[in-house]
């Protein structure tokens, strides 16, 4: 064969594994993602599923056991759905009631996700407030008066 043919063959099989590998290191490109009203209907059929939900954290629930690094907890949906989740890994900083959980797994038996991966939303507390009363020119006073400071 000629030395362009194996370079070009060559390339060809590097190009394939890198697409291959970057394919079966991305589960979540291939998931589902349901509410959890869904989830808790079709728990059987997405049993298999890589599953991306969001639920608000019951924060009576929570149990952590850190010899396990396991996390045992409740969230619940606007609709009184209530789903059990056991974790394997450090508890989110900002776990407190009510906070908006983002879960990734697969649900396992009744009512109950095994979760891979767990991050949480910032509280509403941290968003701004109404823009209806925003004053642009009280904001600019204030703006020069920490320059001022400095």
């Amino acid at each position: 064969m000629k030395k362009n043919t194996l370079v070009m063959l060559g390339g060809f099989i590097i190009a394939g594994a890198i697409v291959f590998l970057l394919m079966a290191a991305t589960p979540g490109s291939s998931g589902v993602e349901l509410t959890m009203k869904e989830l808790l209907a079709t728990q059987e059929q997405h049993k298999n599923d890589f599953v991306t939900v969001e639920g608000l954290l019951m924060e009576k629930t929570v149990e952590w056991d850190p010899e396990k690094i396991q996390l045992k907890f409740d969230v619940k949906d606007n609709h009184g759905n209530v789903m059990h989740v056991i974790y394997h890994g450090t508890k989110p900083d900002n776990f407190s009631e009510g906070v908006i959980t983002i879960l990734q797994g697969s649900p396992t038996k009744k009512d109950t996700f095994a979760a891979e991966s767990v991050k949480t939303r910032c509280p509403s507390k941290y968003e701004g407030k109404d823009m209806k009363n925003y004053d642009p020119e009280k904001h600019k006073q204030l703006l020069d008066k920490s320059v001022k400071e400095k």
